[in-house]
């Protein structure tokens, strides 16, 4: 509208000696309505895929580059509040193993990993519990907030959330998750909060233990009957084979991720997703996407365009709904999903 009228006003003034203005003001008109129609295209690109997602909830795993860069934060942000808006109920679960390691370091604690899990002794734990509750966690609440009153820091061992046993001693106070009690979030989904979950568990000894992001998240899903999952990582997705970038694949069922896995085509840093994706899917949750935390936008790429921009893995069946939708939706049209 702003650029129509600037024409309009450009053109009533006294006609100039020759017409060249009338041209170049014809191909701007052109040029912006060129856009308008680009415009117009993806917002109808992605309105059957809000009207399946509206009044669901999806889970989101944060981790990766997306996470350390302010950038990349400020852009999952907006997508999560774009998808808030529009009636989605995201929910946010997030590690922070760099930022645990950066403080293990500063204070000449031992960085140091078996079987790909943090070793962290028991004088240590507190300093895990100040990082990811007290730091990383206030990071992305107080980042989520600049849009408005939306989102609610947690830590798993709040109400109980993460219930979680030591998992062997010579880990320390790493913990495997033994139940979920997903009331507390519920509550906050209920109450049109945005919830965001640091990954201490509590311990069945009442101490606190670390437990692997991925896992949590993955169990989690199933206990909330999320519609989705995404985990943010730093690649497009999974691959037949890495070095050919030729070979990602876009969707797959449980039994060939499983194949997948069993080839060793997976990398080492992808298999607790591939592993945690299935758990949820296996949980219930109809769809898990591993998409490239490191595009711009890539939540919405991802579930609000025809092609997305990373790989699916989708149980067979039809999908099951998440949470109780609201009158709005109730009287929209279904479609297929995604």
């Amino acid at each position: 509208m702003r650029g129509r009228t600037a024409l309009l006003h450009a053109g009533s003034g006294p006609e100039p000696d020759n017409h060249e203005g009338d041209t170049v003001d014809y191909a701007n008109e052109a040029k912006m309505r060129e856009g308008y129609g680009a415009s117009v295209g993806i917002l109808l690109e992605a309105l059957p895929w809000i009207k399946k997602l509206t009044g669901k909830t999806v889970l989101i795993k944060y981790g990766g580059s997306a996470m350390e860069s302010p950038e990349l934060m400020r852009e999952v942000m907006t997508d999560i509040v774009m998808l808030r808006l529009v009636g989605v109920h995201p929910v946010i679960v997030h590690g922070g193993g760099k930022s645990v390691s950066a403080a293990f370091e500063r204070l000449g604690i031992p960085v140091e990993f078996k079987n790909g899990q943090r070793v962290t002794p028991a004088n240590a734990m507190t300093i895990v519990r100040e990082v990811l509750v007290g730091d990383v966690n206030q990071r992305l609440v107080d980042a989520l907030n600049r849009h408005g009153h939306l989102a609610v820091g947690a830590s798993g061992s709040d109400a109980c959330t993460i219930k979680a046993t030591q998992m062997s001693t010579e880990l320390g106070r790493v913990g495997e998750i033994v139940r979920i009690d997903p009331t507390y979030i519920e509550h906050l989904i209920e109450d049109d909060f945005i919830p965001i979950i640091a990954t201490v568990a509590a311990g069945d000894d009442g101490e606190p233990f670390n437990v692997n992001a991925d896992v949590a998240a993955g169990q989690i899903a199933a206990a909330i009957k999320a519609h989705k999952i995404i985990f943010l990582t730093d690649v497009d997705g999974l691959y037949e084979d890495f070095d050919n970038k030729d070979s990602l694949v876009a969707v797959l069922s449980p039994d060939e991720a499983r194949d997948l896995l069993a080839s060793g085509a997976v990398g080492k840093g992808m298999i607790p997703k591939v592993e945690s994706s299935l758990a949820a899917i296996d949980g219930g949750v109809p769809k898990a996407h591993i998409v490239n935390g490191k595009i711009p936008h890539s939540i919405l790429l991802e579930l609000l365009t025809d092609y997305g921009i990373g790989t699916t893995i989708e149980r067979p069946g039809e999908d099951k709904q998440g949470v109780s939708i609201d009158k709005l939706t109730a009287r929209l049209s279904p479609e297929e999903d995604q």
